[in-house]
C-alpha cells in the first residue's frame, strides 16, 4: 500500500488549466481517470490528510503509484477525453455502468449497399441505424414482420443473399412480398434505399405521413374500382397503425425525451430511462452502478450521460441526430450543467436541453420511470446477494487453503489442447474477483523450440507461461512509471530494456498493455509435471510474486509447487467449485482456438498443393464460397468466375479437391 506522498507532483508543476488526470499502480495499469476545471485544484485534494478523505478515495489513492494529466482547451473537450479514457482503460475506480440486462435494437444497416433490417445486440457500429432499445427481441420481430407488408426491405444474411443473387431465384420473403427481392433485380438498389429511408423516417416517429400517403392511394384505388388493390392497401395502413399502436402513447406534444431516473444508496444505484420520440415510448433501458468511488447524484448523472451518448460522437450524421434528443430530462441537474449542455449540443448538431422536470406529464413519467428503477434495484439486490456472498467465500476458501496473503482477485488459468501432437494451442482465461473477464481471454499458438510445436504437454506449458510473462515484464518496462536513471541511456541494441533470456521489449504500442497486469494466482490445468514446467518458468524470469497451483482432473486434487502431497479441498466446497470452473473455461477456450486452428491448416493443406494459387488467391476463394465444404461443392465455371481466377486454376482447385 502506498504513500500517497511519495509520488504527489509539486504543485507548482500543475497547471491551473482544465484537463483530465489519471492515476496508475505499480504496474502501470490505470486505476482512476477523473476531470477537472481547475487540474491543480482537483489533485491536490486528493493530497490531504489520508484520514480526512472518504474511504473509497483513500484506496484509490494508496493504491496509485503515480498520477499525470492532460491539459485541454477547455472543460467541454475535459467532459469528451475522460469517457475516451474510461472506454480505452476500463479503471477499476471509477464508476462503471453495467446493463441490467442485454438489451436487442432493430438496427438498419445504412452503411451497406444494399441495407438490412436485423435485432443486434452489443456494441453500436458505424454506419448503422439503431431503434430502441426493445425488452425482447421478439417484440423488434414481431414489430417489423407487421411493417414488411409497407416497407418490404431486406432482412436476410449475407450468404442468403448471395446464394439468391447467384441462383436467380429469390428467397420465401421475396415470394410472399415481404421483400422487393433487390438480390434479383426486382428493384434496383437506388429504389430500394429509398424504401429502406423512408422504414426509417416511420421507425423515427413520421408516422402520419405514411398513413396519410396510403389512405389517398386507397381512395384512388376505389374510385378506380380496384378494390382488390384498395383492400390490400386498406389491409396496410391498419399494420401501420397496429405496429404505431404497440408504443404507448405519453406526450400530447410530439415530444422528443430521453426521461433518466435513479434510485441507490451510498454503496449501488439503479438507472432507468425511456426514449420519448414523437410523444411515444420507443424504447427502455436499465443499469445498474457500483459505486467504488465518492459520488454524489449529480456526479452520477454527469458519468451516465457520458456513457449513454459519448459513442454517438463517432457516428455523426442522422444517427447522432436519433439518438440525442432534443431534451434530456434528468433526477438531478449535473455539476456542469452548461458544459455537458454544449458537448450533447454538439453532438446533435442543435440545441439539447437538459433540464429536471417540474411539472405536468414530463413529470408524471419521471416518476414511473423511477418506479422502474427502484424495481431493477430491488431485483438486483436480490440476485446479487447469494452470487457476492458465494463468491467472496470461494476466493476466502482458495487464500485459506493455498496460504496466500490475501484472496486471489485475478486468477489466470491455462490449459493445452492438441491433436495427437498437431496443431498444438493454449489457452489463458481470467476470472477476476471471481467473474470471468473474456476481453483478456488470450490463446497461443505453441512453437516449440525447433517451430514444428512441443514435444509434450509440459514442454507447452513452459513456453506458455514463458510468453505470457517475457509480456508481463516487457509491458511493465515499457509502462509509464518506469523511468530512465540520469546518465543512462538506451542505445538501438537495447530500445526499451531486455528481459530475462534476452528478449526485448515490445516497440509495438497498440500491443502494450495486453499482459501489463500480473495475476494473484495462476492455475495450470494439470499435475505435478504441469505445475513443475509453470514454476521453471517464472524462476527463470524472476517472478516471485505469483502463487502457482495445478488441479488434476482425476481426483480434482490442488497441486502446489515442489509439493510431494496434494492439497485436498472438500468436494462441497465453493472454493474448489471456482477453480474447477475456471479450469473448465480454460479447457473450453483451449479446444475453441484448437479446432479453429485444425480447420485453417486443414483447409489450407488441401489447397496447398494447387499449381498458380498462391496466399492470397486462396483467401480470395474462401472468402468467396465461404467454406471449404461450398467450395468442393463448386463447379469449374463456378470457381473461374471469382476474381483472379482463371479456368486452368479452377480446373487445378477442382482435382485437387475431388483427388
Amino acid at each position: 500500500m502506498a504513500d500517497p506522498a511519495t509520488y504527489r507532483p509539486k504543485t507548482g508543476e500543475i497547471p491551473t488549466s482544465p484537463g483530465v488526470y489519471r492515476f496508475r499502480d505499480e504496474h502501470g495499469r490505470v486505476i482512476y481517470v477523473g476531470k477537472a476545471k481547475n487540474l491543480r485544484q482537483r489533485l491536490n485534494s486528493y493530497f490531504q490528510d489520508v484520514a480526512h478523505l472518504h474511504e473509497r478515495t483513500q484506496r484509490m489513492v494508496t493504491t496509485a503509484a503515480s498520477v499525470e494529466w492532460t491539459v485541454v482547451g477547455t472543460e467541454v473537450e475535459a467532459l469528451a477525453l475522460e469517457y475516451t479514457w474510461i472506454q480505452q482503460y476500463d479503471p477499476r475506480f471509477n464508476v462503471k455502468y453495467r446493463d441490467d440486462k442485454s438489451y436487442p435494437y432493430l438496427a438498419v444497416t445504412l452503411g451497406e449497399e444494399v441495407p438490412r433490417a436485423q435485432v443486434m445486440r452489443g456494441a453500436k457500429r458505424k454506419g448503422t441505424r439503431y431503434f430502441g432499445p426493445y425488452g425482447h427481441a421478439w417484440a423488434i420481430r414481431e414489430t417489423l414482420d407487421l411493417l414488411l407488408r409497407v416497407f418490404p426491405i431486406r432482412t436476410c444474411s449475407a450468404g442468403v443473399y448471395k446464394r439468391a443473387g447467384q441462383s436467380g431465384r429469390p428467397c420465401l420473403l421475396g415470394y410472399i412480398d415481404k421483400c422487393s427481392a433487390p438480390c434479383v433485380g426486382r428493384i434496383s438498389v437506388e429504389d430500394h434505399r429509398a424504401l429502406v429511408m423512408d422504414f426509417c423516417d416511420f421507425m423515427a416517429g413520421d408516422t402520419a405521413k405514411f398513413e396519410r400517403r396510403l389512405t389517398k392511394r386507397m381512395q384512388e384505388a376505389a374510385a378506380e374500382m380496384e378494390y382488390e388493390q384498395a383492400a390490400r392497401l386498406r389491409d396496410d395502413i391498419e399494420a401501420l397503425r397496429r405496429a404505431t399502436e404497440k408504443n404507448a402513447v405519453v406526450l400530447g406534444d410530439a415530444t422528443d425525451a430521453d426521461v433518466f431516473a435513479l434510485v441507490g444508496d451510498e454503496l449501488e444505484a439503479a438507472v432507468q430511462v425511456f426514449h420519448v420520440r414523437g410523444g411515444r415510448i420507443r424504447g427502455q433501458r436499465g443499469w445498474v452502478v457500483e459505486k467504488v468511488e465518492d459520488v454524489t447524484d449529480s456526479e452520477l448523472v454527469e458519468h451516465l450521460l457520458q456513457q449513454v451518448y459519448g459513442s454517438v460522437e463517432e457516428t455523426g450524421g442522422v444517427e447522432a441526430r436519433d439518438a440525442v434528443p432534443r431534451e434530456v430530462l434528468v433526477p438531478v441537474l449535473p455539476p456542469d450543467l452548461d458544459q455537458v449542455g454544449a458537448w450533447l449540443s454538439g453532438l446533435r448538431g442543435a440545441r439539447v436541453d437538459v433540464r429536471v422536470p417540474q411539472r405536468g406529464d414530463k413529470k408524471e413519467l419521471a416518476a414511473t420511470v423511477r418506479k422502474n428503477a427502484e424495481h431493477a434495484l430491488m431485483l438486483h439486490r436480490t440476485r446479487r446477494a447469494g452470487d457476492l456472498t458465494t463468491r467472496s467465500q470461494a476466493l476466502r476458501e482458495i487464500q485459506e487453503a493455498l496460504d496466500l496473503e490475501s484472496a486471489p482477485l485475478r486468477i489466470e488459468c491455462y490449459d493445452i489442447s492438441h491433436t495427437q501432437g498437431t496443431y498444438q494451442s493454449a489457452s489463458m482465461v481470467v476470472f477476476e474477483d471471481g467473474l470471468p473477464r473474456k476481453s483478456e481471454y488470450r490463446s497461443f499458438s505453441i512453437r516449440g523450440s525447433d517451430g514444428d510445436g512441443a514435444r509434450d504437454d509440459t514442454q507447452a506449458m513452459h513456453e506458455v507461461i514463458t510468453r505470457r510473462f517475457r509480456r508481463y515484464l516487457a509491458d511493465r518496462l515499457r509502462s509509464n512509471d518506469v523511468e530512465i536513471s540520469a546518465g543512462e541511456e538506451t542505445g538501438p541494441d537495447d530500445p526499451a530494456g531486455t528481459l530475462p533470456g534476452g528478449e526485448v521489449a515490445p516497440d509495438d504500442a497498440g500491443e502494450r498493455n495486453r499482459f501489463a497486469y500480473p495475476p494473484s494466482l495462476v492455475v495450470v490445468d494439470g499435475g505435478p509435471p504441469q505445475v513443475a514446467a509453470a514454476k521453471q518458468a517464472m524462476d527463470e524470469l524472476g517472478i516471485t510474486d505469483v502463487a502457482l497451483c495445478g488441479l488434476a482432473k482425476r481426483l480434482e486434487e490442488v497441486w502446489l509447487p515442489g509439493e510431494e502431497y496434494p492439497v485436498i479441498l472438500q468436494r462441497s466446497s465453493e472454493g474448489l467449485y471456482m477453480l474447477q470452473r475456471v479450469r473448465d473455461e480454460a479447457h473450453r477456450f483451449a479446444i475453441t482456438q484448437h479446432r479453429r486452428r485444425r480447420s485453417k491448416g486443414m483447409t489450407a493443406s488441401v489447397l496447398d498443393d494447387v499449381p498458380g494459387l498462391g496466399p492470397a488467391r486462396k483467401k480470395v476463394l474462401l472468402t468467396h464460397f465461404g467454406s471449404l465444404k461450398r467450395l468442393k461443392a463448386a463447379s469449374v465455371e463456378e470457381i473461374a468466375s471469382v476474381r483472379g481466377m482463371g479456368d486452368k486454376t479452377a480446373q487445378a482447385v477442382v482435382a485437387a479437391l475431388k483427388g
